[in-house]
């Protein structure tokens, strides 16, 4: 059973990832956060596999607490997987480097968000496609070091 912590600041997205989430057989939501501080101590209490995090949340937004959770020994383990509306390099970047697995944006099928929790709470990596695109053009367009 793979053991999720929403975390989004807006209350109706959370309620619809949670009713997706706890639809699949092999996986519970065991936590839910409004923000990033929240989102890191929910994944400590409740012993979470993996976070769903927003980036743009008040206080301590999602990069932050990514950062906090990656860096943290007693949470090593728990995956992050940013889910946002926000389709920028850098926050793709900004993500990774805080210690996020995986990068989706929020117009993904429902579907394709429960195969990027299994994906990534199996200790896969993920990108979405249109990021995932702009920076391979980005690196290659970049003079060689």
């Amino acid at each position: 059973m793979i053991r999720v912590v929403l975390a989004d600041d807006q209350n109706l997205v959370r309620a619809s990832f949670a009713m997706l989430v706890e639809s699949a057989p092999d996986m519970e939501v065991v936590g839910q956060a409004s923000n990033g501080r929240e989102a890191v101590e929910a994944a400590r209490r409740e012993r979470a596999d993996l976070v769903v995090m927003d980036i743009r949340m008040p206080g301590l937004d999602g990069i932050e607490a990514t950062r906090l959770i990656a860096a943290d020994e007693d949470l090593a383990g728990v995956k992050v997987l940013v889910l946002t509306t926000y389709d920028t390099d850098e926050h793709v970047v900004d993500a990774l480097r805080a210690g996020a697995s995986g990068f989706l944006l929020k117009d993904i099928r429902p579907a394709e968000l429960l195969d990027a929790i299994r994906t990534v709470a199996a200790g896969d990596s993920l990108l979405s496609p249109g990021p995932t695109a702009r920076l391979i053009a980005r690196v290659l367009r970049a003079p060689e070091a």
